[in-house]
């Protein structure tokens, strides 16, 4: 029998399976080549070494991933799964991660050198101190020319602007940093100078913080006398100096917020406080001003008051006079009615004469003493706005003080030297000079 016949598609798709079958997730190291960037964001590039090479292809969401800038000529290992590209039939290999060449070993060393410091108790939270809410000085150690300086600073001037910061100098990164870095920690706990120190450097590759993972600069860290924040790197990076500082910062700048956190929160606070305080005052004036307001609606002038009494006086000798003549009409037709019936039954008009002539008695005495009465409540009331007017005040020794255009004088402090008054008493004036003012 004749063997089976494959179309090219079945084959290709038969020989991708076997190889992604047979080869498993791989490290695979060699120098970057061929590189190109898709507009779709996939990164194509070649692998090689001295006898081949290899394609590779770095998807987007990959790609995007990659803490560094991936460029030709750059050693490099790659996390690979190993395939073959169906609709051309190319071998090549779908990279998952990247790593520079060497980092392997950097980071062996770094997890060795962490398990070592942990099992001495270097990390332990026991031994972590807390820091000062209000420090009245803040070290630095970190590079003059570092970008992470200048972000720290930034921090501390918006946030805690009074407070003085000492730079502590030392390179970050290099040959011999790291020494470097752990004299400037132990000089800035000799000196006790400050009550906190920020550690700080900018984002970077694994080598370029290697300065950070250190042995003796984790036990200066741990030696120094003053609270130690480690601010290095992003958030990812993570060195032996973060877990051996009191309290690790993801960026210079969090390590500058944390350092200040009290005087920040208390300006906060304290700004609250003034705004309540301002809207506290501003209620209570309102509130004074209304009652001001009630009380001048309330307050009548001296001469309204006077109008108020005559309109009073005068419907008092009104209601008095009408009941007088009243009273007077009344008693008329009375005798004028008792007249006509003694007229009709023309009876003996002594006793009745003696009986009108009582009874007119009678009106004559009510009447006398109805407007006795009413004539003694008119004199106290004419009493009573006497003593209310002005001239009446003028009378008991005080005097109206004027200014030359007129105007009543309130307030000593509206006094000026050898200003001219005019003076008025219950009796005549006369003018008076200032000799000097003197305010209440």
């Amino acid at each position: 029998m004749a063997p089976p016949l494959l179309t090219v598609s079945e084959l290709n798709r038969l020989a991708r399976s076997a190889i992604e079958q047979r080869l498993p997730l791989l490290w695979v190291t060699g120098e970057v080549s061929n590189l190109t960037r898709a507009p779709s964001g996939h990164v194509y590039f070649s692998l090689k070494d001295d006898a081949a090479q290899v394609r590779c292809v770095m998807f987007r969401n990959r790609a995007q991933l990659l803490p560094w800038r991936l460029e030709n000529g750059q050693q490099a290992e790659a996390q690979v799964l190993a395939s073959l590209y169906e609709p051309r039939g190319e071998f090549q290999l779908n990279v998952e991660t990247m790593r520079r060449a060497g980092l392997g070993k950097l980071y062996e060393a770094f997890v060795q050198l962490r398990e070592k410091l942990a099992a001495q108790g270097l990390f332990d939270a026991s031994g972590k101190r807390a820091l000062p809410r209000f420090p009245r000085c803040i070290g630095i150690v970190t590079s003059p020319k570092a970008a992470a300086l200048h972000d720290v600073l930034v921090a501390l001037g918006r946030r805690a602007p009074h407070v003085p910061v000492i730079l502590y100098p030392t390179p970050v990164q290099g040959e011999g940093a790291a020494a470097q870095i752990a004299a400037a920690v132990a000089t800035a706990g000799r000196r006790g100078e400050c009550d906190v120190l920020l550690l700080a450097r900018g984002g970077g590759s694994l080598e370029d913080l290697w300065a950070f993972n250190d042995e003796a600069l984790a036990r200066a860290i741990r030696a120094c006398p003053i609270p130690v924040v480690a601010g290095i790197g992003h958030e990812t990076d993570v060195t032996i100096a973060d877990m051996a500082a009191d309290l690790r910062a993801a960026t210079p700048t969090a390590a500058a917020e944390l350092a200040s956190a009290g005087w920040h929160a208390a300006a906060e606070e304290a700004a609250a406080l003034g705004l309540a305080l301002r809207r506290t005052l501003r209620q209570r004036l309102e509130r004074r001003m209304q009652a001001v307001d009630l009380l001048a609606h309330r307050l009548v002038h001296p001469a309204q008051r006077l109008a108020q009494a005559r309109q009073r006086l005068s419907a008092f000798a009104a209601r008095l006079a009408a009941s007088g003549a009243a009273l007077a009409h009344r008693r008329a037709a009375d005798i004028a009615a008792m007249r006509l019936r003694l007229s009709r039954r023309r009876p003996t008009t002594e006793p009745a004469r003696n009986r009108a002539a009582h009874a007119a008695r009678d009106l004559q005495h009510a009447a006398e003493a109805l407007i006795a009465a009413r004539r003694n409540r008119l004199e106290t009331l004419a009493a009573a706005l006497k003593a209310l007017s002005p001239q009446a005040t003028l009378g008991r020794g005080y005097s109206i003080v004027r200014h030359a255009d007129g105007k009543l004088v309130r307030d000593g402090a509206s006094l000026e030297d050898n200003e001219v008054l005019s003076l008025r008493f219950a009796k005549g004036g006369g003018e008076a000079v200032v000799i000097k003012s003197i305010p209440d």
